[in-house]
């Protein structure tokens, strides 16, 4: 295909979408001011990281932003519209070292790339705002930050197990373990105790669970995911002896009226009291050979994975405190550490899991609450019975039904001195060490004599070291020695750096402050300027990204709010989930060979086509399936309507006012011009489906050739013409700016740009219909049609019903039992 629309002149896209991309860079069309008028509205898509090259899904995502901040600028917003880069990670070491490249140069060179791309299709951005992640002048106010985090409490060590290859002696990321081997070396893989960095995000557990319910213009699927990863829950907390050794197990459970059921103990193969627990019994190597395999096992297989439930007994035995009971201790391979306390009261009557685990190790089953009209006998049980219901075996507790129950055991076990009610979350911790080089380095020095000490603020940033690795071996910062030699800035002594560089969710929690003034260079916000555009008014993305980018950009946010860097509470207002691209029935990607590459299709219809199909085709929340003929009939609707406007230019150069007093042709012209502005901007306002938007257009561009068509009975007048092709090109300009500025300047010809056009309002009273077709049915069968004034009332309108001579046919002299009407719909008569 050529790079022309043909009509009476050819419209060359190519130049045409150069130039208005020129035009608005050099009037600074898109630039932000916080100076300018009108209500600010701060829209934002989640942005890239820079991989080489936009995809379709991309392209579809900047798209719906770029329609909707163009909107808002012409209903009258001061918008803010910024891009930048999500520059960190793994994938740019891994794609450096396989291209012979340093990250930091790979990193620039697609950043470079995907510019000109994003360039191509005519996105509004203020590019003057632009950043990266992976530059000094950002990481610097993110290591700030986090040393402000660790004085306030916020961040703290702990050992934690990783993934750990002694062929590379590193530590790996989940992604890099391929079938339990290292993704470089093929080597296996073993876990490893390390001391890693954690910020405290539990301590705003409740906070983040309970602004929830303010989040009213974020999809409820999302909110309820959210709300499922913190996992508030409620119960008691307790502590079993050991027998024999000085020590206790604590529990969690939010079940307290079935611990008189309790069989065994399950713990986590990692528990920290496991060595002391199996110390000098006779299973002890077994025991923790058993352990050590689990551990390697659940590494090697994916979160997905449910394994067979597997366990051993370590020789000892608890105490259960509110029977005396000897429990005995398993370690199971279902247990997680990083859940609870990594010890489960294991109760086999009530709890699938421990059911299925007790009859292959032929363990007890006691039954202690007893559903309503059920019996329970443990001989004949095949599943366990979760369900609430009156005590049983249960002691005093015997007879209560288990909500009062359970608020009694604890009362109990609290009085007793060996438990007490507990909220428990499901959230943990954010870990954010990462054991390599491309990220950005935690600002801590390692003394041996002062401890752990903070990088004073005046030497940040502590940056990567850039002189190394140029030819791409990538050696993480713990294999450096000239970075990690140091001073400590509090003694002076030879010290150590910090060899952790920080997880990339780091860097995108709080992008979106920084965007307010990305060059303020006295901190890591402007507050005047961020107090002015935050919160986020619209925030655009996948549904991937619906629990840990959104739930630590909340928690970022409420960090800054309580560090005195902004005054919200929440970062998005609202938040809009686009779908996938599909094609060929999956997801658009390289590995399954179903990539379309956006600069083909550019390159063959414009920008401009390729924003029409990727609007048309779904509305934003559903998946969009690739079609190439979705891609022609875009092509061809703005063909048409290129010709259209190039045929009749000499009819549109008119500029005087609508007549008075219109014919036919021009009443019904003019009265679908403000129908179809009613329903385009009310599709833009309520949900963002851009498709029936556009479907309105097309209905409206088909009102146009009908009425200008040969055989038509009269044409409009040349002024409601012009009025049609206007409001067209206002109601196109969000969608397709280049292609709509062009035809703008044809009819306009008078230096007026369309970027300067406010957005059109209709008129309610042009808008309503003069005629409307109601329906009659008989017995729910169509039997007739009227045409009637569109504001009839009920009454005038079952006298025009009974005196149609089709409804007088088909009642054959019938009398009605009942009539029904649905307002400018339908008469339905019962017979």
């Amino acid at each position: 295909m050529s790079n022309e629309i043909e009509g009476a002149d050819k419209y060359t896209f190519a130049e045409i979408e150069e130039k208005w991309q020129t035009i608005w860079e050099s009037r600074r069309s898109f630039r932000a001011d916080e100076e300018a008028s009108g209500e600010k509205y701060y829209l934002l898509e989640m942005f890239p990281y820079p991989s080489g090259r936009i995809h379709m899904g991309h392209v579809r995502n900047y798209t719906i932003g770029d329609v909707v901040a163009r909107y808002k600028r012409m209903r009258g917003y001061n918008v803010l519209h910024p891009m930048g880069w999500d520059a960190f990670g793994l994938p740019a070491e891994n794609a450096a070292q396989k291209n012979n490249s340093h990250p930091a140069t790979w990193t620039y060179a697609n950043i470079d790339y995907m510019r000109v791309q994003l360039h191509r299709l005519g996105l509004s951005y203020d590019w003057n705002r632009e950043l990266a992640t992976c530059h000094p002048e950002y990481y610097r106010w993110e290591q700030q930050l986090f040393i402000e985090m660790f004085n306030k409490g916020l961040v703290y060590q702990k050992v934690t197990t990783v993934n750990w290859c002694d062929s590379c002696q590193t530590v790996l990321a989940n992604e890099q373990v391929i079938n339990g081997a290292c993704w470089r070396c093929d080597e296996l893989v073993y876990p490893k105790k390390m001391s890693g960095w954690f910020l405290k995000i539990t301590a705003y557990a409740e906070e983040l669970l309970a602004d929830l319910d303010r989040l009213g213009g974020w999809p409820e699927k999302v909110v309820t995911m959210q709300r499922n990863w913190i996992g508030k829950s409620t119960g008691l907390n307790c502590a079993f002896a050991v027998e024999g050794l000085d020590c206790q197990i604590d529990i969690f459970t939010t079940r307290p009226d079935t611990v008189f059921g309790v069989t065994f103990m399950s713990i986590a193969a990692e528990h920290p009291l496991l060595d002391k627990l199996i110390a000098g019994t006779p299973d002890e190597d077994q025991v923790r050979a058993f352990a050590e395999r689990i551990q390697l096992d659940k590494q090697r297989r994916s979160l997905t994975e449910e394994p067979e439930k597997e366990g051993i007994f370590t020789g000892r035995s608890c105490i259960n405190p509110f029977n005396g009971a000897r429990v005995p201790i398993y370690v199971a391979n279902f247990v997680l550490m990083e859940y609870g306390t990594g010890a489960v009261m294991a109760v086999p009557a009530h709890d699938q899991r421990d059911f299925e685990f007790a009859r292959k190790y032929t363990l007890p089953v006691v039954p202690v609450v007893v559903p309503e009209n059920r019996q329970l006998n443990p001989d004949e049980m095949v599943e366990a019975v979760s369900d609430a219901g009156i005590l049983v075996n249960s002691g005093p507790f015997s007879g209560m039904p288990s909500a009062a129950a359970g608020e009694a055991i604890i009362a109990h076990a609290q009085a007793a001195g060996f438990g007490s009610p507990q909220v428990t979350y499901r959230l943990r911790d954010w870990g954010i060490s990462r054991q390599r080089y491309w990220g950005a380095p935690i600002p801590m020095i390692h003394c041996a004599d002062c401890g752990v000490q903070p990088v004073p603020l005046h030497e940040l940033p502590v940056q990567l070291p850039d002189d190394e690795d140029r030819d791409g071996a990538c050696r993480p910062l713990h294999q450096r020695p000239s970075f990690i030699a140091t001073t400590c800035p509090a003694c002076g002594a030879p010290a150590r750096r910090e060899t952790d560089t920080m997880d990339t969710f780091m860097e995108s929690s709080w992008y979106f402050a920084r965007f307010t003034n990305p060059r303020y260079q006295k901190g890591p916000l402007e507050q005047s300027k961020a107090d002015y555009w935050l919160p986020v008014d619209l925030y655009i993305g996948g549904v991937e990204h619906a629990i840990l980018h959104l739930l630590y950009s909340r928690f970022f946010v409420k960090v800054l709010r309580d560090f005195g860097y902004l005054k919200i509470d929440e970062p998005f207002t609202n938040l809009l989930t686009q779908g996938m691209v599909i094609k060929d029935g999956a997801k658009m990607s390289k590995s399954k060979g179903n990539v379309v590459d956006p600069h083909e299709l550019i390159e063959a219809y414009g920008a401009d086509t390729v924003r029409l199909f990727s609007l048309f085709a779904a509305p934003p929340e559903r998946d969009l399936e690739w079609s190439p003929q979705g891609v022609e009939g875009a092509s061809r609707f703005l063909n048409r309507v290129y010709r259209l406007i190039s045929s009749q230019r000499s009819l549109l150069l008119t500029a005087d006012p609508l007549p008075a007093n219109l014919n036919g042709a021009g009443r019904a012209l003019h009265r679908k011009t403000h129908q179809t502005i009613r329903r385009v901007t009310e599709s833009i306002e309520q949900n963002f489906h851009f498709n029936t938007a556009i479907s309105a257009m097309m209905e409206l561009f088909n009102s146009l050739t009908a009425s200008l068509a040969d055989d038509a009975k009269e044409a409009p007048e040349p002024e409601v013409l012009r009025e049609a092709v206007s409001v067209l090109l206002l109601l196109l300009a969000p969608m397709v700016p280049h292609f709509a500025a062009e035809m703008w300047e044809l009819i306009e010809g008078n230096g007026l740009h369309l970027a300067d056009q406010p957005w059109p309002g209709y008129d309610a009273e042009a808008a309503r219909e003069e005629k409307i077709t109601i329906v009659i049915q008989i017995n729910g069968k169509v039997r007739s049609r009227l045409q009637v004034p569109a504001d009839i009332d009920d009454e005038a309108l079952l006298q025009l019903t009974f005196t149609d001579a089709n409804t007088l046919k088909y009642l054959d002299g019938k009398a009605p039992k009942k009539t029904i009407v649905v307002k400018k719909k339908l008469v339905n008569i019962v017979v």
